[in-house]
């Protein structure tokens, strides 16, 4: 019946320090960004037309309590190269590396809204 995963929605306080978090630092593009019923929205993804998309909607209202164990996962090609960026972007590692097998490793960072973000290496 499911044949892909469209997007995943976060409501933020701040549109554009999400945009800057997801698009300089983390390095996703901007697809679109548009209002509805007053909301301003946008969507990033992996490239121009990634199939999975992740939605920020600009709002006052948090829906989703940033502890409450949802976080957003995005493979890289290296670990230790991603965590030098991060260290020279100023953005803190809140847990990890963590290792818990030969072929993986990952990172957790936070969001400006405090959303956990998964940053994992598939080793060969």
């Amino acid at each position: 019946m499911l044949i892909k995963l469209n997007w995943i929605t976060l409501r933020v306080r701040n549109l554009e320090a999400s945009i800057h978090f997801y698009h300089n630092l983390l390095g996703l593009t901007v697809q679109r960004r548009f209002e509805s019923r007053g909301r301003q929205i946008a969507m990033l993804g992996l490239g121009e037309t990634s199939e999975t998309s992740l939605e920020l909607i600009e709002g006052s209202e948090q829906v989703l309590k940033p502890d409450a164990g949802i976080s957003i996962g995005y493979e890289v090609t290296s670990l230790d190269e991603t965590m030098k960026h991060l260290e020279n972007m100023h953005i803190p590692i809140l847990r990890g590396p963590v290792e818990p097998n030969p072929r993986l490793r990952f990172i957790y960072i936070a969001d400006p809204d405090g959303f956990e973000v998964q940053l994992a290496e598939h080793l060969k």
